[in-house]
C-alpha cells in the first residue's frame, strides 16, 4: 500500500527545503520527517518507490532508502535521476563498498549508512544543496549604495564620506545584504553565511546586529525587515 504524509506548508520564516523521505518503515519515516520539520524543512514521506516518482516534481531533495516494497531502490534512484537533477541522498542500512559504489553510479549525490547521527545527515544535506546551487559571481570589491560605500578589501564603511566603525560581524552582515540589493535574505542564510552556523538558534544575535547597524548608520531604513522572511538592504537615504 502506498503511504504519504500530508504535505506541510513551506515554513514562513526560513528558506526550508521541500524534502521527500522515501522510507519503507513508517516509524522511521515519521521520526525523520519530524526532525526535518523541527529544523525548518517542509518534509513529507512516501512508503514506496512508485509514489516517490509521482511526488518528485514537488520536492527539492530526496532522502531515499534502498529497501522498498515495490521497486528496487537503485532502480528508483536511476528513474529519479532520469527525471531531472533533484538532489538525492541514499539513506540505507546497506553499507558495503559495493553498495556505495552502486548507489553513486545510480545517480545519488551522497550515501548515508544507517544508523547515522542527525547532525551528520543535516550537514550532508547542506553540503549537497550547496553543490547543487549555481555559484554566484564574486561580489564587487567596492559596493556603492546611495551615499553608502563599502570597501571589501579594506573592510571599511563610509556614509556620505564619513567613516563608520563596525564590528567584524556587523561589517559582514551589511556587506552581505548590500551585495544583493533587492534580495531578501532569510535568517538561515544570514546565519550560514555570516556566522557559519545555520542550525543554532541565534535569531536574537541577528536582531541585535541589525539594530546596532541601524543605529550606527543613523536610520532604520538602511536595513529593511521583511516580516516572516528576513532582511534586505533598504533604499538609500
Amino acid at each position: 500500500m502506498q503511504t504519504v504524509t500530508e504535505e506541510p506548508e513551506r515554513p514562513a520564516d526560513t528558506q526550508g527545503l521541500r524534502v521527500l523521505v522515501v522510507e519503507n518503515d513508517p516509524d522511521a519515516a515519521e521520526c525523520l520527517v519530524h526532525e526535518l520539520r523541527r529544523h525548518g524543512h517542509a518534509a513529507r514521506s512516501a512508503g514506496t518507490g512508485g509514489l516517490a516518482l509521482q511526488l518528485l516534481p514537488s520536492v527539492d531533495l530526496v532522502l531515499l532508502d534502498l529497501d522498498l516494497p515495490d521497486l528496487d531502490g537503485l532502480e528508483v534512484c536511476r528513474r529519479l535521476r532520469a527525471e531531472g537533477d533533484t538532489p538525492i541522498i541514499i539513506v540505507t542500512a546497506r553499507g558495503t563498498e559495493l553498495d556505495r559504489v552502486l548507489g553513486l553510479q545510480a545517480g545519488s549525490d551522497d550515501y548515508v549508512v544507517k544508523p547515522y547521527g542527525l547532525r551528520e545527515l543535516l550537514a550532508r544535506i547542506d553540503a549537497v544543496m550547496r553543490r547543487a546551487q549555481p555559484s554566484a559571481p564574486p561580489p564587487a570589491r567596492v559596493i556603492t549604495h546611495g551615499t553608502l560605500r563599502i570597501d571589501a578589501r579594506s573592510r571599511e564603511i563610509a556614509l556620505g564620506g564619513r567613516p563608520i566603525p563596525l564590528t567584524p560581524k556587523e561589517f559582514d552582515l551589511l556587506h552581505l545584504l548590500a551585495s544583493q540589493p533587492g534580495t531578501t535574505l532569510s535568517r538561515r542564510q544570514l546565519l550560514r553565511q555570516v556566522w557559519d552556523d545555520e542550525w543554532s538558534h541565534q535569531g536574537r544575535t541577528i536582531d541585535t546586529h541589525v539594530s546596532s547597524l541601524r543605529s550606527k548608520l543613523g536610520s532604520g531604513s538602511w536595513i529593511v525587515t521583511v516580516r516572516g522572511v528576513g532582511f534586505r538592504i533598504g533604499d538609500a537615504r
